[in-house]
């Protein structure tokens, strides 16, 4: 019996209609848009409506992935949803997910690891397709960051937006599929990047939040030197996995958190003219949500054919990072 290989039929996306340019806010924080896309390349983002949940906009991707796949949610084993911002502690977004889309037989759980969220469900589920445990699951990559950004901070404000990515990853027989995984932690480096207050450690009072200790805190710069440092090693380690190389890829969608990220990465790996793909003017930093958005715009784009080599990067707070090599 041939060995099944975990191969993503489908994908899809989703962006909150409303869009929130460099000029917008200039009104609303002492910044200006040469300022930003001078250092993040960043021309606008997506803001989830008020009453827009992380929920709302992974069943709206994971509508369009299913659609793409040719699948139906009935069929589905699993479903793990990678998001940062869950509608709430509990229930899981997942679940909010399986109810929606009638999946009744799908086990479903979130995934825990900010920007690297979408690699670390990659993982899981070619682990469990390769187990054997499962033959079609639902990865989702999410975030609402916007309802965690500090609006006043001129810092953070300009580079978060919200999107949803989703992918229904199959048991196929083959070349084509998830080729390899790497991921790595540091816990150490977990204040560089962080939301202090809300969790168990610090609940949150009328206090935390004149303090705006519920939203994001971020050392830019170190954070800015570890992610070029760890994307790179984890690009490098997952392509040695693969056994294949860096001039092998046709495509490499790195986290699109910052442009200056994005290239400094590029130029330290070995990779053909025009194989970054960038998308991060348009949206931002949308953690777990970029890199399958991006992977689901450059196939429809035509930028990604059947045998290509592609490779996923990314880094986020934890700190964790890690890559995934795909054939497509």
């Amino acid at each position: 019996m041939k060995k099944l290989r975990a191969k993503i039929l489908g994908t899809g996306r989703y962006l909150p209609e409303k869009v929130l340019t460099n000029a917008d806010l200039e009104k609303i924080v002492d910044t200006s848009d040469e300022w930003i896309r001078t250092r993040t390349g960043i021309e606008q983002r997506r803001i989830a409506g008020e009453n827009q949940a992380s929920s709302d906009l992974a069943i709206e991707a994971a509508k369009m992935a299913l659609e793409n796949a040719k699948v139906k949610a009935e069929e589905l084993d699993a479903i793990f949803t990678c998001t940062c911002t869950p509608d709430m502690f509990f229930p899981s977004v997942s679940c909010l997910v399986q109810a929606a889309l009638g999946a009744k037989k799908a086990p479903a759980m979130d995934i825990s690891a900010a920007c690297s969220g979408f690699i670390y469900g990659l993982a899981t589920a070619k682990s469990f397709i390769e187990s054997g445990q499962s033959k079609k699951i639902l990865v989702i990559g999410v975030d609402t960051l916007s309802k965690l950004t500090n609006w006043k901070d001129r810092s953070t404000c300009v580079l978060f937006g919200d999107g949803a990515g989703a992918a229904i990853i199959s048991a196929e027989e083959g070349e084509s599929g998830i080729l390899s995984v790497y991921m790595r932690a540091d816990g150490s480096e977990a204040n560089i990047l962080k939301v202090p207050a809300g969790g168990s450690k610090q609940p949150t009072t009328p206090e935390m939040i004149e303090n705006n200790l519920n939203k994001i805190h971020m050392n830019g710069p170190e954070v800015y030197k570890l992610a070029v440092i760890k994307m790179v090693e984890a690009a490098k380690k997952a392509l040695e996995i693969a056994g294949v190389n860096s001039r092998d890829l046709k495509l490499i969608i790195p986290h699109q958190a910052n442009l200056r990220i994005i290239d400094s990465v590029a130029k330290r790996l070995d990779i053909q003219e025009n194989a970054t793909f960038v998308n991060v003017q348009k949206y931002g930093n949308m953690s777990s949500a970029t890199t399958i958005i991006a992977l689901d715009e450059a196939q429809r784009e035509g930028r990604i054919q059947r045998g290509d080599l592609v490779e996923l990067v990314a880094f986020g707070a934890g700190l964790t990072w890690g890559a995934s090599v795909i054939r497509w």
